[in-house]
């Protein structure tokens, strides 16, 4: 494919990793609402690296996948939270009965309001390897995220590349069949002085008027095709701009559905898809961090063990409840727990994780059948479209030459306007078979590329 090029530079895979988990690292986290984000103007024409660009930013599918980091890396914190020190702050106040007050001598007072602050901080200690598995966990299940992320860029970017060939498509068929007509309408005024001088009947020149009126409706067609391509390839982008200003702007795209010729081979297809699909590569991810949510549940048959410090104030039990005259003091020690008999409670837990691991296996194993069967039908989706893409061009060319010589014959007396007509109609469709086996071309070579595990090409200038 041959593009016009743009200011645009599309930003590279690992940078947009990079983007995608920037709120955490100190960058504006919470996204603007979809009613308040700057609606960005039509632009006067549009090239497919910039609508490659326009949809990194702004397609819903890519959007929702960046937020799914962030949800798995606010999960890491939260998991982390429990290998550190945690300090707590607590307070209360309570006042009881007389009557429940134990008095050692009758002249000491009764004080039947108790209050008390105090500050502990609790470390945990041994828990059966379940905090250290649990992390590990959030962070398999975070980089999953991101392997999702890589995943759905190319499956958007696909959709994208897609659209925008379509639209070409649907811009090319609308030539040719302007083209057509203009050439029927010509055909037509031929037809018409030859019948007005008298040397044709009326019946060519009703031939001709048919044809005419029989070529419009393709061109009414490829031209509502055109505007639905348009809304397809908005729809991909994420652009979501419907203001009276842009309703009816329609850029200029630029860009041409060219054949030029790539090789593929299926051996080495099935190896980079093995070793590059992200999707696979996510679940790889999953089956890891299913194993380490194993090692979680099991941790709760072994006892847990913390150490705890805190500082405590609290109002004096005979002396009055004033600040001055509070007790306060340190408490240090160890704490644990050990669930003897919970009731089966942790066997079901674990036989529940075990299951999810055995059905993430399984997932995998479907998974990789899925991409091979993607892989072998993209090939012979590509073989046929080069092959017709060949044969599309001889044709053209051979159509082309018989309206050539179809007209010359019906100039000179020679040729009837029955074989102009036939032969413009083949022209016709030759040349609508040809922009249809580029267009075909051009999605088996993006399609391939995806099937592989291959980023854009664009991504990688």
């Amino acid at each position: 494919m041959k593009f016009a090029r743009h200011h645009f530079s599309p930003i590279r895979p690992l940078a947009l990793l990079a983007l995608a988990v920037s709120p955490l690292a100190g960058a504006p986290s919470d996204p603007a609402p979809l009613d308040v984000r700057m609606a960005p103007a039509v632009p006067d024409s549009l090239d497919l690296p910039a609508a490659i660009g326009f949809a990194l930013e702004n397609n819903f599918a890519i959007r929702q996948a960046r937020e799914r980091i962030k949800q798995q890396e606010g999960l890491v914190i939260e998991v982390k939270a429990r290998s550190i020190p945690n300090a707590a702050v607590t307070s209360e106040y309570g006042q009881i009965d007389r009557g429940l007050v134990a008095v050692p001598l009758p002249q000491i007072p009764v004080n039947t309001k108790s209050w008390t602050v105090a500050l502990n901080v609790t470390q945990t200690l041994y828990a059966g390897g379940g905090v250290r598995s649990a992390i590990k966990g959030a962070e398999l299940a975070r980089e999953a995220a991101m392997l999702d992320l890589q995943g759905v860029i190319n499956e958007a970017l696909l959709q994208v590349r897609t659209a925008f060939y379509t639209v070409l498509l649907a811009g090319e068929k609308i030539k040719v069949n302007e083209s057509n007509l203009q050439l029927l309408q010509e055909q037509l005024k031929t037809a018409t002085d030859r019948f007005e001088a008298g040397t044709v009947s009326s019946f060519e020149k009703l031939r001709a008027e048919v044809a005419v009126a029989n070529a419009k409706v393709p061109l009414i067609t490829a031209r509502n095709d055109y505007r639905l391509a348009i809304e397809a390839l908005r729809q991909a982008l994420g652009f979501t701009t419907n203001t009276p200003e842009s309703m009816h702007k329609v850029p200029t795209l630029v860009g041409t559905l060219d054949f030029t010729p790539v090789s593929f081979e299926l051996p080495a297809a099935f190896e980079a898809a093995h070793a590059h699909r992200p999707d696979l590569q996510r679940l790889a991810k999953l089956v890891a961090a299913g194993e380490q949510q194993l090692r979680t549940e099991r941790s709760s048959y072994f006892p847990s063990i913390g150490a705890r410090a805190g500082y405590q104030v609290q109002n004096h039990p005979y002396r009055g409840n004033q600040f001055n005259e509070a007790l306060d003091g340190w408490t240090l020690g160890l704490q644990s727990s050990w669930a003897i008999f919970d009731g089966r409670a942790t066997a079901g837990r674990v036989a529940q994780a075990r299951s999810q691991l055995a059905q993430t296996k399984l997932t995998v194993a479907e998974a990789q059948l899925a991409v091979d069967v993607e892989v072998r039908r993209a090939f012979s989706e590509w073989q046929q479209a080069t092959e017709l893409a060949e044969a599309s061009q001889r044709v053209v060319e051979q159509a082309t030459e018989a309206v050539r010589l179809a007209n010359a014959r019906y100039n000179a007396g020679t040729g009837t306007q029955l074989d102009v007509l036939q032969a413009q109609v083949e022209l016709t469709t030759a040349r609508t078979n040809q922009i249809q086996a580029f267009y075909a071309y051009n999605v088996a070579v993006a399609s391939m590329r995806k099937a592989t595990g291959n980023t854009d090409e664009l991504l990688n200038r």
